[in-house]
């Protein structure tokens, strides 16, 4: 089943039955904003695309196999990861001595913060918007940017331990100090705080960019995966449709979708039901889940594949941050290679790039259906990449280059850890509908992660805080 299968169906009945300059959070960088220079189209999945199979075995059998998945990861969701609510949900009167918040929340001082966050500048087409995993990569770049032309932004985020809670906490703080952005430490299974949250500021947009990223971890945590992008997305969405009214959402699924797809470059109708790793299913899970909301509630859902998001305060996951790390350090790279030696590659996307992809996503998203039942506005799903997969080997020398340090390079066999060998988006649908157009290649974003790399981690207090690669040298990774 592709994205668009599942994202035309309801749009098609419904049919049938009716006839951002740049400015990167502790690095510098360049963007762009995009507009849209075409009328828009929310009904483009059921008319500009033809729903492909490709079955190399029983179509039957595969759909049987995702959905017995799926079926499974959401009775987990809903029944065995639900955390029993805070029955003291207000423990700390004065929340506000603190440059981030505390797990703790509620009182007047908490919710004066909340509203003042939220509240952006008076623009024409202004918004209010919740953004989840604020303190992480892509979510602390978002919300600078919706503020500073002057939308309302308020942060959300766990601010958890699979890499450096520090490099999360630097992010937040920044975002306090210099866009006025108060990220509350909470997590998105928390239905009362997120009900809270949602009764103190009036959102008109939620951008949900909170994740368990990364396709190898699920080999020895996979329930943290479950939790986090099943059950936290349900919980989330379970608190948006009983909003008045339900504010739009835009969030973040994943390149890896595409899983074992051999078709390139990546196209929103390809066939997205054979996941390489567990991450990928969660991500699309999460993209049906929120299909059956649209459908029952009308919420207003768009969904965002992201490509290989690099650039400054990145993450350290990722294999352009931890080569930068090991090189650096003398430590071993091991290359992986796919099948008959070919070269892994990746279509490496700058995040100034991504972030103005999520804002034109933000500002054409269509309103949520005030009826609370049926049928919203259709789905949509986007690909926001580059277009131009870059081979990890010229990666490497790319960074070589701007460290002025030789790599130990070592080539080893792709193992079954989830990662997939090549990654390529087609982006004409968001070109189109969004005004798409990016800017900046790999040598340039690299560049600047380079030079915010090198200044962060000069500083006393972050250069033992480097986590999130293996200890024996980096390997090439996929996650998006």
């Amino acid at each position: 089943m592709s994205h668009l299968d599942a994202a035309g169906g309801a749009a098609g009945a419904a049919a049938e039955a009716a006839a951002a300059s740049s400015s990167p959070l502790l690095g510098g960088g360049a963007g762009a904003k995009y507009k849209a220079d075409k009328p828009l189209h929310y009904h483009h999945y059921h008319h500009h695309h033809h729903h492909r199979y490709h079955h190399s075995h029983s179509p039957f059998l595969s759909r049987l196999a995702f959905w017995s998945f799926f079926a499974l990861a959401l009775f987990l969701a809903l029944f065995l990861l639900s955390p029993t609510p805070n029955p003291n949900p207000n423990p700390n009167p004065n929340p506000s001595t603190a440059p981030v918040s505390s797990a703790a929340w509620g009182g007047a001082a908490w919710e004066k913060r909340v509203r003042a966050s939220a509240r952006g500048r008076r623009r024409p087409g202004g918004m209010a918007v919740l953004v989840t995993g604020a303190a992480g990569f892509v979510g602390s770049h978002a919300a600078a940017a919706l503020r500073r032309r002057g939308d309302g932004v308020l942060g959300l985020d766990s601010f958890n331990d699979y890499y450096e809670p520090s490099l999360k906490r630097a992010r937040a703080a920044l975002l306090l100090s210099r866009s006025g952005v108060f990220v509350v430490d909470g997590d998105l299974n928390d239905g009362p705080l997120l009900r809270k949250l949602l009764d103190v500021a009036p959102f008109s947009h939620v951008l949900h960019l909170a994740a368990q990223a990364g396709v190898r971890r699920a080999l020895s945590d996979p329930g943290s995966y479950v939790a986090s992008n099943v059950a936290g997305l349900v919980s989330l969405l379970e608190t948006l449709k009983d909003a008045d009214p339900p504010p739009a959402l835009v969030w973040a699924s994943s390149s890896s979708v595409y899983g074992l797809n051999s078709r390139t470059p990546f196209s929103e109708s390809d066939r997205t039901d054979r996941p390489a790793s567990l991450y990928a299913a969660t991500k699309k899970a999460g993209e049906e889940i929120a299909h059956a909301y649209n459908h029952i509630y009308g919420l207003s859902v768009t969904a965002l594949c992201f490509f290989t998001v690099n650039g400054p305060c990145g993450r350290p996951d990722m294999a352009y941050f931890s080569f930068t790390r090991d090189i650096l350090r003398g430590r071993p790279i091991n290359f992986f290679e796919g099948p008959n030696h070919a070269p892994v590659a990746r279509d490496f996307t700058y995040v100034d790039d991504v972030v103005a992809g999520c804002l034109a996503a933000l500002d054409t998203a269509a309103p949520s259906s005030k009826k609370r039942r049926g049928p919203g506005p259709p789905v949509r799903v986007y690909n926001l990449g580059n277009t131009r997969p870059v081979p990890v080997a010229d990666l490497v020398t790319a960074l070589e280059k701007l460290l002025k340090v030789k790599a130990l390079r070592k080539v080893v066999k792709m193992p079954r850890n989830g990662d997939v060998p090549f990654t390529h988006a087609n982006i004409t649908l968001a070109q189109r509908d969004l005004g798409y157009r990016p800017t900046t290649d790999l040598h340039a974003g690299l560049k600047r992660f380079v030079r915010w790399y090198l200044d962060y981690y000069a500083s006393p207090s972050n250069k033992g805080g480097n986590k999130g690669g293996s200890g024996s040298g980096s390997s090439s990774s996929s996650s998006s």
